[in-house]
């Protein structure tokens, strides 16, 4: 009987060792590969650079800068081991004598007050483990933070913990983290900063010092009572650091040229998808941080001029390209960013006038020089229905009879550009406008001499590059970008088309630049260089247009209502849009 409750008591004893051993086995079989940090490389947030090495702006899902460990202080470092894991450089990964402690102090205390988790477990949390609170999750979580140890050493499990872990305000990691809360980099923050984002992973919420200041106060001296108390810093910097006051708002990275930026977002998550978001790229775009600051405060106080005249809501749009590349330096896309995001420099608008120079360039290329004539004087021709005709008026209806192409353009006679048109063939036109880089459909008919298609401002003022130099250029918004180590992904190659021959060049600048000494843009001469460009307007005033250039940038103005109603009595292109042109090229001018 005896021998029976023996075996008995064995096979208990043996199966319960199995079953401990088999859940042994489960755990370690179901466990992640701590190789796999060898290849970490956490969410990081690519940033667009301006061509003038501004930051305009970041994408994330999480914002994060990785830094290298070896490039992390070491107060910082001393401060998050003084906050959260005293005993870092002495245990294995698990700390039995933190866990005995923080046990003996929570039995005191009545609740949890302090926590057993050394970093290296935290660590493990945040990279392979569920937040769960469970005895399984517990028991891998040291498993694993034994291995880590085994396998990295304390700087790097560090490292990857400070750029891991999340301190509010949409901040991860380290780096991200201290231009959050100051403005300034992780290697320029003092003890009590350094003292205050220690303070922060722990509950980041209930430590957030713009919401909850005396909490988050409290519990930043306690760190820095903790950094005394283990000699990480003097007596004389705790007590400077105690009398820092915290930080009273949140730095955002400010999103710069935000229509621009946009519009790129865009382009670039088409092309790289979630890479974008996640990756770390480096964005070298083509604006200039100086040119889109003056494009802004062109664009405001222009349409603070047009709302002394009429209702408010007028919208305006200033592209600014390289006449040689194609590069966009200035956007603004309308008033206000944050009120709209819609875009007017890619909206579908009526030109006007200013798509006139298009019948005037096929004329020279059909024979034309600017000092021939045509007549001015009332014309009709078959409309659109039936029956009837359609009769191109003057503005004012006032007539000159014969004039030159250089008038005619000069003064935007419509009577005289209509049978230019007729002469030369408006499905010429059309094809010419086309070629130009005008990718709207537009309707062969003769009201198209006069701007009745529809087009885009961006692809209207690219396609005046053709005007300037013969060479039709594609807009481009980035130069290059580049992985996080730097390694170039993709280059921006310029295009360039000659689509005007060079013997016509010459002649369609001289049509142009009669606009500003004598015609519709005379006011633009207060720019003291040479300038070329061509207003529009449509008939019941509801589009306004400048389009010019001089021998650097090539820059097309466009002002209206969303809704397409009129921006007012007599706001024609030369008195709405010509002085938001002027006012930038007068300071572009500088730079």
């Amino acid at each position: 009987m005896i021998r029976k409750i023996k075996y008995f008591i064995l096979f208990i004893f043996l199966f319960i060792l199995g079953c401990f051993a088999g859940y042994l086995y489960w755990l370690f079989s179901d466990l992640p590969d701590v190789k796999t940090l060898e290849g970490y490389r956490p969410l990081e947030a690519s940033i667009v650079y301006s061509a003038d090495g501004k930051v305009l702006t970041e994408f994330f899902y999480e914002r994060r800068k990785f830094v290298p460990h070896y490039e992390i202080p070491d107060r910082i470092k001393k401060a998050f081991v003084a906050a959260e894991d005293v005993r870092f450089y002495k245990h294995p990964g698990v700390d039995i004598v933190g866990i005995l402690r923080a046990l003996y102090r929570d039995i005191r205390a009545g609740g949890i007050v302090e926590g057993g988790s050394t970093i290296t477990q935290q660590l493990a949390k945040m990279l392979f483990l569920k937040p769960e609170k469970s005895l399984e999750r517990k028991i891998k979580e040291a498993i694993l933070s034994i291995q880590i140890e085994k396998k990295y050493t304390k700087d790097e499990i560090l490292g990857l913990y400070l750029n891991q872990a999340y301190f509010g305000n949409r901040a991860y990691g380290i780096a991200a983290a201290s231009e959050a809360y100051f403005g300034k980099s992780f290697k320029d923050i003092n003890i009590a900063e350094i003292a205050l984002l220690a303070a922060l992973p722990k509950a980041p919420s209930a430590y957030n010092p713009f919401k909850r200041p005396n909490i988050a106060l409290k519990r930043r001296n306690i760190v820095l009572q903790k950094m005394l108390e283990e000699g990480f810093i003097t007596k004389e910097q705790y007590d400077e650091g105690i009398k820092y006051p915290l930080p009273e708002h949140p730095h955002w990275r400010k999103f710069e040229a935000p229509y621009f930026v946009e519009t790129l977002r865009q382009e670039l998550e088409a092309k790289y998808g979630e890479r974008l978001y996640k990756d770390g790229l480096r964005i070298y775009s083509t604006i200039d941080y100086n040119l889109q600051k003056i494009a802004e405060r062109a664009v405001v106080k222009g349409l603070e001029e047009i709302h002394k005249r009429v209702k408010p809501q007028v919208q305006a749009s200033l592209i600014a390209i390289d006449i040689k590349t194609g590069h966009v330096k200035a956007l603004v896309g309308g008033n206000d960013f944050w009120e709209t995001q819609y875009n007017r420099a890619f909206a579908l608008r009526q030109p006007g006038s200013a798509f006139k120079p298009f019948v005037y360039a096929v004329a020279l290329m059909d024979g034309f020089t600017p000092d021939d004539t045509l007549l001015d004087a009332p014309v009709s021709f078959p409309g659109a229905t039936q029956g009837k005709l359609w009769t191109p008026k003057n503005y004012n209806n006032e007539y000159h009879g014969e004039v030159s192409l250089r008038k005619a353009i000069a003064l935007s006679l419509n009577a005289a550009t209509v049978r230019l048109a007729a002469q030369v063939g408006i499905k010429n036109v059309v094809a010419f406008a086309q070629q130009c880089g005008l990718t709207t459909k537009i309707h062969p008919y003769l009201s198209t001499a006069l701007g009745a298609a529809e087009v885009k401002p961006i692809e209207l003022t690219a396609a005046y590059s053709v005007f300037a130099t013969g060479k039709k250029i594609t807009p481009i918004f980035y130069e290059k970008i580049t992985d996080h180590n730097g390694l170039v992904l993709e280059e921006n190659k310029i295009t360039v088309e000659t689509v005007l021959p060079e013997e016509i060049v010459e002649p369609m600048r001289e049509l142009l630049r009669e606009v500003v000494l004598s015609g519709t843009a005379q006011r633009a001469k207060e720019i003291k260089r040479e300038i070329y460009g061509k207003t529009g307007t449509t008939n019941d005033f509801s589009d306004a247009w400048f389009i010019g250039f001089d021998d650097a940038l090539l820059v097309g103005v466009w002002v209206g209502r969303d809704n397409n109603k009129p921006i007012g009595p007599k706001e024609a292109g030369a008195r709405a849009a010509l002085p938001i042109w002027i006012e930038f090229m007068k300071e572009a001018n500088l730079f």
